[in-house]
């Protein structure tokens, strides 16, 4: 190493930034995120920088800058634009012993910045000693979708518990203590949004003297997997797939998804393939149940989002009866996703101001949903699983009155290499459908516009039954 990394204390120390530009507002950002005292040192400062003196979280040096203003600092930046300027500042500096960094000028740097993932109390670092501050990025992005964006909240409370834990549990149980906190359950809870849950069952561990026996327990995620490109899934979700010791996933899951799992995370199929047999739900509600009683971190992992047309609410019901801890994460829905690509949003003003998610698919023994039932003037209609009724609901739309020139897009594979969209009318829904080729999960959308008038204010109809292939994600 030609650097080495620590970490500076800021309480009651004063952190000089010498320019009133960009760049100096920059180094205060980030800078703010201590608790220095910042001082900014220029003639003219800009409206950002002017806005941090005015609520009291910089002060401006507007005089001649000498090295008095240096002396006592515990750092300084200087980042005025101007190379002479800046070299002249970075002199005065170094005579008064202050480690300085100069903007874009790495041989004048006693200091450089890191890249930083922020979970305060918790900060990472990363740096490249200046040779490749692109990498450090990547790299921070990386980090990021490890940790949770609330984790720096439990290591505060545990910072706040070490004086309790220290007089309540005996010393040798103290290491299995905290690994309990920050790797089982309360962790577990805190990251899923249920602060109060894990702060009382840290403190009955403590009122017990130690942690629990955690054998034999364990959970479930619900985890929404987005509809196939795997840089739209959510950072919690990328989460429960890094802890996960079991992942239950079918067909509709882009594989490139499961790569995001820990490697020797076990996956299990239980989709439905064309002409194979699928598996039941109850054998799935039975088996993710199972696992999780060997005290195994389970996800269940859904297509989309597991709350739409994704039978969540049974897996649900079958984990809080067998006394199961289960979370959801949300995923990107197929609807979203495809406003998202087609650049055609969901809502308008004065167009469509409601959103209708609906499915030409029922229950095995029910009989077909009538799907178009809430389709009205001013709104947006996503009919998910539904290319196979087709038919029926070009004759129920047309019936409600709907305009068969009235544009409709059906979307399938969205976000993969293989997305596939036709465009096409309502009076030629089904005819089109048909030579398309398209089945399964493919997605059909119509905006029904407020008014004859707001339609002339839509883009021109779209070809009749025509294909744009197009790779996304």
């Amino acid at each position: 190493m030609k650097s080495f990394p620590m970490f500076i204390k800021t309480t009651g120390r004063r952190v000089v930034i010498a320019g009133g530009g960009e760049q100096a507002a920059q180094k205060a950002r980030l800078i703010l995120k201590t608790d220095a005292q910042i001082v900014l040192a220029a003639p003219e400062i800009e409206e950002e920088l002017a806005a941090m003196v005015r609520s009291g979280k910089a002060t401006w040096h507007k005089d001649p800058i000498d090295t008095a203003l240096f002396e006592g600092a515990v750092m300084a930046f200087v980042a005025t634009g101007c190379p002479g300027s800046d070299a002249a500042l970075h002199a005065l500096a170094k005579a008064a012993r202050c480690p300085v960094n100069v903007v874009d000028q790495p041989e004048l740097c006693d200091l450089t910045t890191p890249s930083l993932v922020d979970r305060d109390p918790v900060v990472v670092a990363i740096g490249t000693e200046g040779t490749a501050p692109v990498l450090a990025r990547q790299i921070k992005t990386g980090v990021e979708e490890m940790l949770a964006p609330n984790l720096g909240g439990l290591a505060a409370f545990a910072g706040r518990l070490r004086g309790a834990v220290a007089a309540r549990v005996p010393r040798e149980h103290r290491r299995a203590f905290w690994r309990w906190v920050f790797a089982e359950a309360p962790r577990n809870a805190w990251t899923r949004g249920a602060e109060s849950h894990a702060i009382g069952l840290v403190k009955q561990a403590l009122h017990a003297r130690g942690a629990p026996d955690t054998a034999g327990t364990g959970s479930i995620a619900l985890v929404g997997a987005g509809p196939g490109a795997r840089d739209l899934l959510t950072l919690r979700a990328v989460q429960r797939l890094q802890e996960a010791d079991v992942i239950y996933y079918d067909r509709l899951v882009d594989p490139e998804a499961l790569e995001l799992a820990r490697r020797d995370a076990e996956r299990v199929f239980v989709g439905k393939v064309v002409g194979a047999h699928a598996w039941p739900q109850d054998r799935i509600n039975d088996v993710i149940i199972a696992a999780a009683r060997q005290g195994k971190r389970v996800v269940r992992l859904k297509s989309g989002d597991p709350s739409v047309f994704a039978r969540a609410g049974e897996e649900i019901a079958a984990a809080e009866a067998a006394g199961i801890p289960i979370e959801v994460v949300p995923g990107i829905t197929a609807a979203c996703a495809m406003a998202a690509t087609t650049k055609r949003p969901l809502t308008e003003r004065g167009i469509s101001d409601s959103l209708i998610l609906t499915t030409g698919q029922s229950q095995a023994g029910d009989g077909v949903p009538d799907s178009t039932r809430l389709c009205l003037p001013g709104t947006t209609t996503a009919f998910y699983m539904s290319v196979g009724q087709a038919a029926r609901i070009q004759s129920d739309l047309l019936a409600r009155g709907v305009s068969p020139d009235q544009a409709v897009q059906i979307a399938a594979d969205i976000s993969k290499a293989t997305e596939r969209h036709v465009h096409t009318t309502v009076g030629h829904l089904a005819d089109d459908v048909a030579k398309s080729d398209l089945s399964g999960c493919a997605v059909i959308m119509l905006t029904w516009p407020k008014t004859q008038a707001t339609r002339a204010m839509l883009p021109a109809n779209m070809a009749r039954n025509e294909k744009a292939i197009s790779c996304a994600g």
